[in-house]
């Protein structure tokens, strides 16, 4: 494990440049899952996560040569405005490769910290291999996510606030390439060694997780996932052996499950979370853990930086899910009067019509028939069969769109 005085030592360093932000006790998510549980909200700190941490600590440790050849990093995101940010604070020029499909929220942020930002690759894998391309090129040093000891470090430092907050019974932790993982494991079997650290990875990413379990390296195939914090396909031996030494167990959730965590923060806790940050949430809404009314349980939501559109497309979804909104859509004889019916007997029902498309040129159809297809607001799940009732009565033949 990192020796916990260069954690310490990168705790003292952090002081000056990151948000304190407190461990906070969440009330109606202890009160829904019967246990004590604390939220770590790095999705407040600056840059919009944890990963500010190990690039400062990184970059502050560097000789002044190293620095004015300036530096590299691969990142789908939040590494790479940690190291922007760091870069500005320095005053060293920095590049940045992100992978083609990262959000255009996270690319804008980096440029708008000074930094030289390039788009390659479809994953953090083949952004990496770029960046080392251009490192070896240009003589900058590289930066990596998670891969390096004083990074580790850094974000160890998440752990030594917690520590000094609160005693826990166990911590849950978001897992990529596991830089933050190995420096929160590292604080807490020096300073707490009771409490169990439990890790958090995406499906649609499984490459630590498999490797965890069967005690050997497995990258994975390919990655899809919405939690692009965490889609890291190749697992790298140095995260790996910290993994394996400080992790108690590793859990899994899927986009579905991450996207209900995502919405739940949002309505509940009022807080803007990626798909990254929400894993931990996820593991618990969805019963990965089993736990007693006198758990104390600390997750941390390691970043807030999620595409505008993603989230969008989350609420949309949530509603539906949630008998909140529904879609449907119906057939109706192409002549005056027969939208108003329809739009009649909605509103008999009480239900709150939000938008309405109407085409009459589907080759589909009938001629003298349209297609009207239906966005309405409800109430609920009784509320949503009293309108399937009603359009019944009426003789609506409809299919409903989720």
């Amino acid at each position: 494990m990192l020796p916990i005085e260069k954690i310490q030592q990168a705790q003292s360093i952090l002081s000056s440049v990151i948000e304190r932000i407190p461990l906070s006790f969440a009330p109606r998510l202890s009160k829904l899952l019967n246990a004590n549980i604390y939220l770590k909200k790095e999705n407040l700190q600056r840059t919009g996560a944890f990963k500010i941490r190990g690039a400062f600590y990184k970059v502050a440790l560097m000789s002044e040569e190293e620095r004015a050849r300036g530096v590299i990093a691969a990142s789908a995101g939040n590494h790479a405005q940690g190291v922007a940010y760091s870069a500005a604070h320095f005053g060293i020029p920095a590049v940045i490769v992100m992978p083609e499909s990262t959000p255009l929220l996270k690319v804008l942020s980096t440029k708008e910290l000074g930094a030289e930002v390039v788009l390659s690759g479809d994953n953090y894998d083949e952004a990496y291999a770029k960046a080392c391309e251009i490192a070896k090129e240009r003589g900058l040093c590289f930066i990596h996510p998670f891969a390096d000891e004083d990074v580790m470090a850094g974000q160890g430092s998440v752990a030594l606030e917690m520590i000094e907050e609160q005693e826990l019974d166990f911590v849950l932790v978001p897992i990529g390439g596991g830089g933050l993982m190995s420096g929160i494991a590292s604080a807490y079997k020096a300073l707490s060694p009771k409490t169990k650290i439990i890790g958090v990875t995406a499906k649609g990413a499984p490459a630590m997780r498999e490797s965890y379990y069967s005690k050997q390296i497995h990258n994975a195939k390919s990655v899809r996932t919405i939690a692009d914090g965490i889609a890291v396909r190749d697992v790298h031996a140095l995260n790996f052996s910290y993994i394996c030494e400080g992790v108690d167990a590793i859990i899994e959730v899927d986009d579905e499950e991450i996207a209900s965590a995502i919405l739940y923060l949002l309505e509940n806790q009022k807080l803007v979370v990626e798909g990254a940050g929400a894993t931990g949430v996820a593991a618990l809404l969805h019963n990965k853990l089993a736990l007693k009314p006198s758990d104390r349980v600390g997750v941390v939501l390691s970043g807030g930086n999620i595409d505008v559109t993603m989230l969008n497309l989350i609420i949309q979804k949530g509603l539906i899910k949630s008998h909140r909104k529904m879609q449907f859509q119906v057939v109706l004889i192409d002549k005056p009067g027969s939208l108003q019916q329809l739009t009649n007997t909605l509103t008999k029902v009480g239900a709150n019509i939000v938008q309405i498309d109407y085409d009459r040129t589907s080759t589909k159809l009938d001629y003298g028939d349209a297609y009207v297809t239906i966005a309405l607001e409800t109430k609920g799940e009784q509320h949503e069969k009293q309108i399937r009732q009603e359009l019944k009565a009426q003789g609506y033949d409809f299919k409903e769109i989720l």
